[in-house]
Protein backbone atom coordinates (compact mmCIF):
# COMPACT_ATOMS: atom_id res chain seq x y z
CA UNK A 1 0.00 0.00 0.00
CA UNK A 2 1.49 3.52 -1.46
CA UNK A 3 0.44 5.47 1.76
CA UNK A 4 1.51 8.93 0.55
CA UNK A 5 0.83 8.63 -3.11
CA UNK A 6 -2.79 7.19 -1.88
CA UNK A 7 -3.57 10.37 -0.09
CA UNK A 8 -2.20 12.84 -2.28
CA UNK A 9 -4.36 11.18 -5.11
CA UNK A 10 -7.85 10.89 -3.04
CA UNK A 11 -6.87 14.88 -1.88
CA UNK A 12 -6.32 15.98 -5.42
CA UNK A 13 -9.59 13.65 -6.24
CA UNK A 14 -11.72 15.30 -3.79
CA UNK A 15 -10.40 18.74 -4.60
CA UNK A 16 -11.46 18.82 -8.06
CA UNK A 17 -15.37 18.29 -7.01
CA UNK A 18 -17.46 20.40 -6.47
CA UNK A 19 -20.93 20.09 -4.16
CA UNK A 20 -23.06 20.28 -7.76
CA UNK A 21 -21.48 17.86 -8.93
CA UNK A 22 -22.29 15.06 -6.30
CA UNK A 23 -26.04 16.51 -5.72
CA UNK A 24 -25.00 18.54 -2.40
CA UNK A 25 -26.27 22.28 -1.78
CA UNK A 26 -22.51 24.74 -1.80
CA UNK A 27 -24.07 25.58 1.51
CA UNK A 28 -21.71 28.68 2.94
CA UNK A 29 -18.44 30.11 1.07
CA UNK A 30 -15.18 27.62 0.95
CA UNK A 31 -12.11 28.84 1.90
CA UNK A 32 -10.56 25.91 -0.56
CA UNK A 33 -12.39 24.59 -3.67
CA UNK A 34 -13.46 20.84 -3.76
CA UNK A 35 -15.60 18.71 -1.51
CA UNK A 36 -14.99 18.74 2.61
CA UNK A 37 -13.77 15.52 4.21
CA UNK A 38 -16.60 15.24 5.99
CA UNK A 39 -18.80 15.30 2.32
CA UNK A 40 -16.63 12.50 0.98
CA UNK A 41 -16.81 10.68 4.14
CA UNK A 42 -20.41 11.09 4.38
CA UNK A 43 -20.85 9.37 0.26
CA UNK A 44 -18.59 6.81 0.94
CA UNK A 45 -20.59 6.03 4.01
CA UNK A 46 -17.61 5.77 6.15
CA UNK A 47 -16.80 7.88 9.62
CA UNK A 48 -14.91 11.27 8.96
CA UNK A 49 -11.85 10.11 11.10
CA UNK A 50 -11.27 6.85 9.05
CA UNK A 51 -11.29 9.07 5.38
CA UNK A 52 -9.41 11.49 7.58
CA UNK A 53 -6.61 9.38 8.44
CA UNK A 54 -6.09 8.35 4.86
CA UNK A 55 -5.55 11.35 3.33
CA UNK A 56 -3.16 11.81 6.41
CA UNK A 57 -1.03 9.10 5.54
CA UNK A 58 -1.85 7.16 8.42
CA UNK A 59 -5.09 4.97 7.62
CA UNK A 60 -5.22 1.58 7.92
CA UNK A 61 -5.40 -0.67 4.36
CA UNK A 62 -8.87 -0.08 2.61
CA UNK A 63 -11.04 -2.86 2.26
CA UNK A 64 -12.05 -3.65 -2.01
CA UNK A 65 -15.91 -2.98 -0.50
CA UNK A 66 -14.39 0.92 1.15
CA UNK A 67 -12.33 1.27 -1.93
CA UNK A 68 -15.72 0.85 -3.95
CA UNK A 69 -17.49 3.08 -2.26
CA UNK A 70 -14.67 6.09 -2.41
CA UNK A 71 -14.43 5.38 -6.78
CA UNK A 72 -17.78 6.35 -6.26
CA UNK A 73 -17.88 9.06 -3.93
CA UNK A 74 -15.33 11.15 -6.03
CA UNK A 75 -17.22 10.30 -9.48
CA UNK A 76 -13.96 8.39 -10.62
CA UNK A 77 -13.37 6.90 -14.16
CA UNK A 78 -12.87 3.19 -14.62
CA UNK A 79 -8.95 4.53 -15.28
CA UNK A 80 -9.24 6.46 -11.75
CA UNK A 81 -10.95 3.50 -10.00
CA UNK A 82 -8.26 0.96 -11.29
CA UNK A 83 -5.22 3.75 -10.16
CA UNK A 84 -6.70 3.68 -6.28
CA UNK A 85 -7.03 0.16 -5.95
CA UNK A 86 -3.37 -0.28 -7.54
CA UNK A 87 -2.72 2.59 -4.29
CA UNK A 88 -4.02 0.43 -2.04
CA UNK A 89 -2.36 -2.77 -2.65
CA UNK A 90 -5.57 -4.36 -4.06
CA UNK A 91 -6.41 -5.81 -7.90
CA UNK A 92 -8.91 -3.56 -9.63
CA UNK A 93 -12.48 -5.59 -10.69
CA UNK A 94 -11.89 -7.69 -13.15
CA UNK A 95 -12.99 -6.29 -16.85
CA UNK A 96 -15.83 -8.67 -18.89
CA UNK A 97 -18.11 -8.49 -15.34
CA UNK A 98 -20.72 -6.31 -14.31
CA UNK A 99 -18.55 -3.64 -12.62
CA UNK A 100 -19.48 -2.05 -9.09
CA UNK A 101 -18.30 1.11 -10.22
CA UNK A 102 -21.24 3.40 -11.00
CA UNK A 103 -20.67 5.06 -14.50
CA UNK A 104 -19.57 8.56 -14.49
CA UNK A 105 -22.27 9.62 -16.73
CA UNK A 106 -24.98 7.54 -15.00
CA UNK A 107 -23.94 9.27 -11.74
CA UNK A 108 -24.16 12.89 -13.63
CA UNK A 109 -27.97 12.11 -14.18
CA UNK A 110 -28.69 10.85 -11.17
CA UNK A 111 -26.73 13.93 -8.89
CA UNK A 112 -29.47 16.73 -11.18
CA UNK A 113 -32.48 14.49 -10.26
CA UNK A 114 -33.94 15.73 -7.25
CA UNK A 115 -38.21 15.31 -8.07
CA UNK A 116 -37.69 12.11 -8.97
CA UNK A 117 -36.69 8.82 -7.39
CA UNK A 118 -33.99 7.41 -9.43
CA UNK A 119 -31.14 4.48 -8.43
CA UNK A 120 -28.46 3.05 -10.21
CA UNK A 121 -28.90 -0.76 -10.80
CA UNK A 122 -26.57 -3.43 -12.06
CA UNK A 123 -28.32 -6.07 -14.34
CA UNK A 124 -27.84 -8.37 -11.95
CA UNK A 125 -30.41 -6.52 -9.62
CA UNK A 126 -27.25 -5.00 -6.94
CA UNK A 127 -28.06 -1.35 -6.42
CA UNK A 128 -24.71 0.66 -6.54
CA UNK A 129 -26.60 4.41 -5.89
CA UNK A 130 -29.78 5.75 -4.98
CA UNK A 131 -30.70 9.49 -4.76
CA UNK A 132 -32.59 10.82 -1.95
CA UNK A 133 -36.07 10.54 -2.97
CA UNK A 134 -35.50 6.48 -4.16
CA UNK A 135 -34.45 6.42 -0.34
CA UNK A 136 -38.06 7.65 0.82
CA UNK A 137 -40.04 5.63 -2.02
CA UNK A 138 -38.37 2.47 -1.28
CA UNK A 139 -35.75 2.66 1.89
CA UNK A 140 -32.36 3.50 2.32
CA UNK A 141 -30.78 -0.07 0.52
CA UNK A 142 -26.78 1.92 0.39
CA UNK A 143 -26.81 1.57 4.13
CA UNK A 144 -27.49 -2.45 3.95
CA UNK A 145 -24.22 -4.61 3.95
CA UNK A 146 -23.29 -5.34 0.49
CA UNK A 147 -24.52 -8.44 0.33
CA UNK A 148 -28.27 -7.79 1.33
CA UNK A 149 -28.43 -5.16 -1.82
CA UNK A 150 -29.10 -7.05 -4.05
CA UNK A 151 -32.74 -6.58 -5.27
CA UNK A 152 -33.56 -10.21 -6.99
CA UNK A 153 -32.30 -11.94 -4.11
CA UNK A 154 -34.12 -9.89 -1.54
CA UNK A 155 -37.37 -10.07 -3.54
CA UNK A 156 -37.24 -14.20 -3.24
CA UNK A 157 -35.80 -14.65 -0.05
CA UNK A 158 -36.86 -11.13 2.35
CA UNK A 159 -40.66 -11.73 2.43
CA UNK A 160 -41.01 -8.88 3.68
CA UNK A 161 -39.41 -6.86 0.71
CA UNK A 162 -42.23 -7.75 -1.09
CA UNK A 163 -44.44 -5.33 0.96
CA UNK A 164 -43.17 -2.22 -0.98
CA UNK A 165 -45.74 -3.37 -4.19
CA UNK A 166 -49.09 -4.62 -3.88
CA UNK A 167 -50.11 -8.10 -3.65
CA UNK A 168 -51.62 -8.46 -7.16
CA UNK A 169 -48.39 -7.06 -8.70
CA UNK A 170 -46.29 -9.79 -6.70
CA UNK A 171 -46.39 -12.74 -9.48
CA UNK A 172 -45.67 -10.66 -12.25
CA UNK A 173 -42.32 -8.90 -10.33
CA UNK A 174 -41.21 -12.49 -9.76
CA UNK A 175 -41.07 -13.62 -13.32
CA UNK A 176 -39.46 -10.19 -14.54
CA UNK A 177 -36.94 -10.85 -12.18
CA UNK A 178 -36.08 -14.53 -13.13
CA UNK A 179 -36.44 -13.95 -16.84
CA UNK A 180 -34.51 -10.78 -16.59
CA UNK A 181 -31.50 -13.17 -14.61
CA UNK A 182 -32.17 -16.00 -17.51
CA UNK A 183 -31.10 -13.24 -20.07
CA UNK A 184 -27.82 -11.75 -18.15
CA UNK A 185 -26.75 -15.53 -17.74
CA UNK A 186 -27.15 -16.31 -21.20
CA UNK A 187 -25.36 -13.15 -22.30
CA UNK A 188 -21.97 -13.70 -19.66
CA UNK A 189 -21.64 -17.16 -19.71
CA UNK A 190 -17.80 -17.04 -18.37
CA UNK A 191 -19.09 -14.52 -15.43
CA UNK A 192 -19.46 -16.25 -12.17
CA UNK A 193 -21.81 -13.89 -10.39
CA UNK A 194 -25.06 -14.11 -12.32
CA UNK A 195 -24.32 -17.98 -12.27
CA UNK A 196 -23.30 -18.34 -8.46
CA UNK A 197 -27.07 -16.12 -8.09
CA UNK A 198 -28.97 -18.42 -9.75
CA UNK A 199 -27.22 -21.52 -7.85
CA UNK A 200 -27.95 -19.58 -4.81
CA UNK A 201 -31.70 -18.71 -5.65
CA UNK A 202 -32.45 -22.03 -6.78
CA UNK A 203 -31.36 -23.74 -3.34
CA UNK A 204 -33.25 -21.59 -1.38
CA UNK A 205 -36.46 -20.45 -2.96
CA UNK A 206 -39.21 -22.98 -4.41
CA UNK A 207 -40.82 -19.90 -6.43
CA UNK A 208 -37.50 -18.80 -8.31
CA UNK A 209 -36.80 -22.71 -8.98
CA UNK A 210 -40.32 -22.98 -10.71
CA UNK A 211 -40.26 -19.60 -12.54
CA UNK A 212 -36.00 -20.70 -13.62
CA UNK A 213 -37.97 -24.07 -15.80
CA UNK A 214 -40.29 -22.08 -17.73
CA UNK A 215 -37.02 -20.31 -19.16
CA UNK A 216 -39.19 -17.11 -20.09
CA UNK A 217 -36.64 -14.31 -20.87
CA UNK A 218 -37.12 -10.85 -21.08
CA UNK A 219 -34.44 -7.58 -19.91
CA UNK A 220 -35.71 -4.99 -17.81
CA UNK A 221 -37.53 -2.26 -20.29
CA UNK A 222 -39.66 0.68 -19.31
CA UNK A 223 -43.01 0.13 -17.44
CA UNK A 224 -45.40 1.08 -15.25
CA UNK A 225 -44.82 0.01 -11.61
CA UNK A 226 -47.00 0.61 -8.27
CA UNK A 227 -45.38 1.00 -5.19
CA UNK A 228 -47.71 0.73 -1.08
CA UNK A 229 -45.61 3.94 0.62
CA UNK A 230 -46.05 3.57 4.24
CA UNK A 231 -46.98 7.93 4.43
CA UNK A 232 -47.93 8.61 1.19
CA UNK A 233 -50.44 5.74 0.08
CA UNK A 234 -50.42 4.12 -3.35
CA UNK A 235 -48.41 5.64 -6.04
CA UNK A 236 -48.60 4.28 -9.68
CA UNK A 237 -45.42 5.48 -11.50
CA UNK A 238 -43.71 5.59 -15.10
CA UNK A 239 -40.16 3.64 -14.74
CA UNK A 240 -37.84 4.41 -17.19
CA UNK A 241 -34.65 2.64 -18.16
CA UNK A 242 -31.78 4.20 -19.18
CA UNK A 243 -28.64 1.68 -20.42
CA UNK A 244 -24.90 2.15 -20.21
CA UNK A 245 -22.68 1.96 -22.97
CA UNK A 246 -21.95 -2.16 -21.93
CA UNK A 247 -25.35 -2.83 -20.67
CA UNK A 248 -24.51 -3.49 -17.60
CA UNK A 249 -25.64 -1.05 -15.50
CA UNK A 250 -29.24 0.77 -15.51
CA UNK A 251 -30.67 4.05 -14.41
CA UNK A 252 -33.97 3.48 -13.40
CA UNK A 253 -35.98 6.61 -12.98
CA UNK A 254 -39.60 7.09 -11.74
CA UNK A 255 -41.73 9.39 -12.95
CA UNK A 256 -45.76 10.22 -12.28
CA UNK A 257 -47.53 11.86 -14.94
CA UNK A 258 -49.00 15.83 -14.13
CA UNK A 259 -51.84 16.17 -12.83
CA UNK A 260 -52.73 12.57 -11.70
CA UNK A 261 -53.00 11.69 -8.41
CA UNK A 262 -49.68 10.05 -8.10
CA UNK A 263 -47.97 13.35 -9.34
CA UNK A 264 -49.43 15.13 -5.99
CA UNK A 265 -48.23 11.93 -3.78
CA UNK A 266 -44.88 11.99 -5.57
CA UNK A 267 -44.70 15.93 -4.96
CA UNK A 268 -46.13 14.82 -1.00
CA UNK A 269 -43.59 12.71 -0.62
CA UNK A 270 -40.71 15.09 -1.98
CA UNK A 271 -41.62 17.46 0.53
CA UNK A 272 -41.76 14.63 3.26
CA UNK A 273 -38.86 13.03 2.32
CA UNK A 274 -37.57 11.14 5.09
CA UNK A 275 -39.12 13.19 7.96
CA UNK A 276 -40.56 10.14 10.40
CA UNK A 277 -40.26 7.57 7.91
CA UNK A 278 -39.87 4.14 8.28
CA UNK A 279 -38.69 2.79 5.14
CA UNK A 280 -40.23 -0.77 4.16
CA UNK A 281 -36.81 -3.23 4.00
Amino acid sequence: MNRTELADFLRRSRGRLDPADVGLPPGARRRTPGLRREEVAQLAGMSVDYYARLEQRRGPRPSRQMLTALARALRLTDDESAHLFHLAGEEPPRGGASSPHVRPGLLLILDRLHDSPAQVVSDVGEVLAQNRMAVALAGDTMSRPPAERNLMRRYFTEPDCRALFPPEDHADHARSHVANLRAVTAARPDDPVPAALVAELRATSAEFRELWEAHEVALRRSCTKRFVHPLVGLLELDCEVLLSAGHDQMLIVYTARPGSEAYERLELLRVVGLQDLTPTP
